[in-house]
């Protein structure tokens, strides 16, 4: 007998509405106990393969299928749902959409009350789950009050509660602050060896995820699996780059150097990565060699926030306190913090949202405060972190055009204009496409293009990167860096340290609805004191300098940013 928990045997599927596969011949198995990585690009297929795990295909998805998927030694579509749903548990990649209970324990005690379970047993099996994943304290609270980490927390809970073999996370990094996303990734390690379940991460982050040791990555590119194997195998190889995923950071300084990367130097986590004398000195040379970028001076402000205060009166209590922020015009800066620092809240405020109880603000000179909302919006273009709060049309064309067509632009402009930004969001294929078909990072594509045709003079993006894979990151980013070497200002409020690296000429930290750090991102990420009050994750590339003994770690971290900005970026581009 088999003990494999889930099997993929010559697998294919295509949704009814299109016209080639999604899924072509996969053969795929996870064994009780197991605990697998699946990576890969946007539109590779993961998406699908999370609903041929959790009954979703077929019993939600209409669709063709060939070969056969099996859970618990069944095949699929002999199944129900229900019986799917008592072997695999699904936390989704938006906590909010999964949440069901008016409470956390109402919501912990959902999949207990369908199953008819007397209640004194279930009030016991919640408390045991909630001390498990460490939100006991919180039972009482609606799930909305919770913060983002504890949200997850409280999905993972729900799951659990049912005793699944099967953990399912979809893209749990994407909506997490650095901290709380290594939490995340303990927290599912730890889940793991306690319930002895099967554990199946779906995400892009490679690095993030292989904080805590996987056994297998399967990689997948359109429709296909490219690679089953370990971590240290995939990252000895170029499956990664061939695939358009993005390999950990530290493991990309040392290509640069000249250091050749191998299975048995087991390159998955920078601990135990073996990296001999002569390979650190390689390390030191590439250092010594690559220039360092010349800073070319600001120009003159754009923004400028004095001594803002804010506080939502159903708090009763300031969320902004003495904010001081100035932006200078052509400045690319990056906004980081923890979730619920203030870092939206302070967009809001600036964007006319909100109006604050202290402070002024300044746009070219002009005190911004007497600018209506829509006047506002004609120099300060806003992208707001969750795509569905900004939709308002049924399908994508329409919903990039509104903008324009509300200006009265032109229409051959409009379709001008429209296009260039779909086909840089990687979205002009499906310009016809509803909106309620997409996925969750598709939406944000959407609404990054909707902004992307008004051609604000500054453009603000909360989280611009969320659930976007290393291309689509990458495409996005870039347009933007047109954008800014046009003279348009970007500000990024983000959770992802490596886009504040790579794009970033100045970070602001916020922490507590204070800002604790106006720095270079170098600077930011190799200070301790300021990681841990503000959430934030040290780069692998401090620990790769640390490792080889460099005797500056800051300085190392922004030639790595340079070398990339300049020569890297500019080979990929000839």
């Amino acid at each position: 007998m088999t003990d494999n928990i889930i099997e993929f045997r010559d697998f294919g599927f295509q949704y009814k509405a299109q016209q080639s596969p999604t899924l072509y011949d996969i053969n795929f198995a996870v064994k009780k106990g197991e605990k697998v990585l699946i990576a890969g690009p946007s539109g590779c297929g993961k998406s699908t393969m999370v609903h041929c795990m959790n009954g979703l295909i077929p019993f939600s998805y209409n669709g063709t299928m060939t070969g056969s998927v099996t859970i618990a030694g069944k095949e699929t579509k002999d199944a129900s749902l229900f019986e799917i749903s008592h072997t695999v548990g699904t936390v989704l990649q938006d906590s909010d959409a999964q949440f069901v209970g008016m409470t956390v324990a109402e919501d912990i005690a959902f999949a207990l009350e369908n199953d008819c379970i007397p209640q004194p047993e279930m009030k016991e099996r919640v408390k045991q789950v909630a001390k498990m994943v460490n939100i006991g304290d919180f039972l009482s609270h609606a799930p909305s009050e919770v913060s983002g980490g504890q949200k997850q927390r409280v999905s993972v809970a729900g799951v659990l509660v049912d005793d699944v073999d099967v953990l399912l996370f979809d893209e749990p990094l994407a909506n997490l602050d650095p901290a709380t996303g290594k939490q995340a990734i303990e927290l599912i390690d730890e889940m793991q060896k306690q319930t002895g379940a099967a554990v199946i991460i779906i995400e892009h982050r490679i690095e993030d995820v292989l904080h805590c040791p996987v056994d297998r990555v399967v990689l997948m590119n359109e429709g296909r699996i490219v690679v089953d194997t370990s971590s240290d195998k995939l990252l000895s190889g170029d499956y990664l780059e061939r695939c358009g995923v993005r390999e950990p950071l530290y493991v990309t300084a040392l290509r640069y150097a000249g250091v050749e990367i191998t299975p048995e130097k087991h390159p998955s986590n920078l601990e135990t990565f073996a990296l001999t004398d002569e390979e650190k000195e390689k390390v030191h040379q590439w250092f010594k060699e690559v220039p360092s970028a010349v800073q070319q001076p600001s120009a003159d402000y754009m923004l400028q926030v004095a001594g803002v205060e804010f506080g939502y009166e159903k708090m009763m209590t300031s969320v902004l306190h003495d904010i001081s922020v100035d932006v200078r015009r052509g400045e690319m800066l990056a906004i980081v913090g923890t979730n619920g620092a203030g870092k939206s809240t302070f967009s809001k405020v600036v964007c006319g949202f909100e109006e604050p109880t202290k402070g002024s603000i300044t746009f070219c000179g002009e005190v911004f405060s007497t600018y209506s909302i829509k006047e506002r919006a004609e120099h300060v273009g806003y992208v707001m972190q969750n795509p569905n709060a900004m939709i308002s049309q049924v399908m994508i064309y329409d919903e990039v055009a509104f903008g324009l067509k509300n200006r009265g632009i032109p229409q051959d402009e409009i379709d001008r204009r429209v296009e260039e930004a779909l086909r840089v969001c990687g979205l002009w294929r499906m310009r016809k496409w509803p909106i309620s078909a997409l996925s969750f990072g598709q939406k944000k594509r959407v609404t990054i293009a909707s902004i992307l045709v008004l051609g604000p003079e500054m453009i603000i993006l909360d989280e611009p990167t969320a659930g976007q894979d290393y291309k689509h990151y990458t495409d996005i980013m870039e347009f933007l860096l047109e954008l800014h070497a046009k003279g348009i200002t970007i500000v990024m409020i983000t959770h992802d340290m490596h886009l504040m690296l790579e794009y970033a000429t100045r970070a602001v930290v916020f922490s507590h609805g204070r800002v604790i750090a106006d720095d270079t991102p170098a600077h930011i990420l190799t200070n301790p004191q300021i990681i841990e009050e503000a959430s934030l994750k040290e780069t692998s590339l401090y620990h790769l300098a640390m490792k080889c003994n460099l005797k500056d770690p800051t300085a190392f971290v922004q030639r790595f940013i340079d070398y990339e900005r300049n020569t890297a970026r500019h080979d990929e581009s000839v």
